[in-house]
């Protein structure tokens, strides 16, 4: 009811993370599904990198997540190779970072705020890939 009569209102910064995460929507995009990594031979369990795996009927995206001075490092690899004209969006709330893959596909990023990605494959003819929001903690 207080809500109702404007004696409750919803806190500005409630509208604006609101307003942020409605920008962060990719309209008409592939998600890539997220497929079990088995571990490294001889990697304890729990310990760093963080490693994810997403597919799509033609890419595969493999990421390793790491953490530095308490900023995130993100290191990747596409399969198929992409082709010179493609790029890889690494999203966060707040920043995005555009990198250009190897042409190995592997690509990079240092530096960026720890807690929610995606990452985001762009190539001019195809609809953009994007995987799930992952949650990188230290």
């Amino acid at each position: 009811m207080r809500l109702a009569s404007g004696a409750d209102p919803i806190p500005s910064r409630v509208t604006a993370d609101a307003l942020a995460a409605f920008t962060l929507r990719l309209p008409g995009s592939i998600i890539a599904t997220p497929t079990d990594v088995a571990a490294a031979s001889g990697a304890r369990s729990g310990g760093e990198p963080q490693r994810h795996r997403f597919t799509t009927e033609t890419l595969t995206i493999d990421v390793e997540l790491t953490h530095t001075n308490g900023r995130l490092e993100v290191a990747g690899h596409l399969t198929p190779t992409p082709t010179p004209d493609s790029w890889i969006e690494i999203r966060t709330p707040h920043v995005s970072k555009i990198r250009v893959p190897s042409p190995d596909g592997h690509f990079a990023a240092t530096g960026l705020p720890p807690g929610w990605l995606s990452l985001v494959y762009h190539h001019p003819e195809n609809p953009p890939i994007a995987t799930r929001w992952l949650r990188a903690r230290p």
